[in-house]
């Protein structure tokens, strides 16, 4: 008998809930999964309190750490009565990313949960959310939720690129699909392939074009398309997905696929993240500007290889 998987659900420090409390209890229900629920709590204005003492101190914060985990326990209730085997935990702590981690890593998970915090772009110039910190640094797959409809997913698209040079990523678009194609099953909700391709992205060295006249030519463009189109319907094919559920569009990723969830009311997008070995850095901003912009959820894979 194989070992129940389990998904980690964080949950605010501010006992406020969410929309991804109903995405987190449906999709452990729909996939016989264990949740465990998890606030990572640090009120700056309470951990600084000057005006009383060390003892006093010490006590207002057990006291809301208590307060929280009782909070917790009543929305695990509920949870429960459907069938869902539910924990929770608080803990205090300044750096929410370094406990989420070790979290993951004494602690297996399948999938991590957490609604999206929107930021102001000022905001997110002038310092990293814990959100971009989790979409580099999460070695799960990561769901951010946001804008929900439906509890349980219904509609879901998976964003590729099969047209990766770089043997790195070898493999990487099927683990994608393949994450895709289990939560479709486990949701029994439509599943749609798109690939954004962007060739004003490409650069004519690239693919061995001396200069960018040549690489624009009508006849290297269609090579290019063409190429494009066999490597998605080979990608495509041997992961099972049919002809009328495969979208090649032309345009800027962020944008075909933010329009494309828009007009078709998706609920989930699954999409993969790709960095620097060792560096948790993307390579272009897709994922990053898609997570504000998206009318839908985002569901983020991370090559096994690249995680630490």
């Amino acid at each position: 008998m194989s070992e129940q998987s389990r998904f980690m659900l964080v949950v605010s420090p501010l006992m406020e809930n969410s929309p991804a409390f109903d995405r987190a209890a449906a999709l452990a229900k729909a996939e016989d999964a264990a949740l465990h629920i998890v606030a990572f709590d640090y009120l700056e204005g309470l951990a600084t309190a000057g005006m009383v003492n060390e003892q006093a101190l010490e006590q207002m914060r057990i006291g809301y750490i208590e307060r929280h985990r009782q909070w917790l326990e009543e929305q695990a209730r509920p949870l429960r009565k459907i069938g869902v085997t539910v924990t929770t935990e608080v803990v205090w702590v300044r750096n929410p990313l370094k406990e989420i981690l070790i979290h993951l890593k004494e602690q297996p998970m399948a999938l991590l949960i957490k609604a999206l915090e929107h930021e102001s772009v000022f905001s997110r110039m002038m310092f990293t959310p814990l959100d971009i910190h989790l979409l580099r640094e999460c070695p799960v797959p990561l769901h951010f939720v946001s804008h929900m409809q439906h509890a349980l997913p219904r509609r879901i698209v998976a964003a590729v690129d099969p047209f990766h040079r770089d043997a790195q990523y070898e493999g990487f678009n099927d683990r994608i699909l393949h994450e895709a194609v289990k939560l479709a099953t486990a949701c029994n909700a439509q599943l749609d392939v798109i690939y954004a391709y962007d060739l004003s992205s490409i650069g004519a060295d690239e693919f061995g074009f001396d200069d960018a006249t040549k690489f624009f030519s009508s006849k290297t463009a269609k090579t290019l398309f063409d190429a494009q189109g066999e490597a998605f319907n080979e990608l495509a094919e041997r992961n099972g997905i049919p002809p009328e559920q495969r979208h090649m569009v032309m345009g800027n990723p962020a944008k075909v696929l933010a329009s494309y969830a828009d007009a078709y009311n998706v609920d989930v997008i699954v999409m993969g993240r790709v960095g620097h070995h060792g560096m948790g850095r993307l390579i272009g901003s897709t994922v990053e500007h898609l997570i504000y912009k998206m009318p839908c959820s985002v569901w983020v894979v991370s090559p096994q290889e690249l995680a630490d």
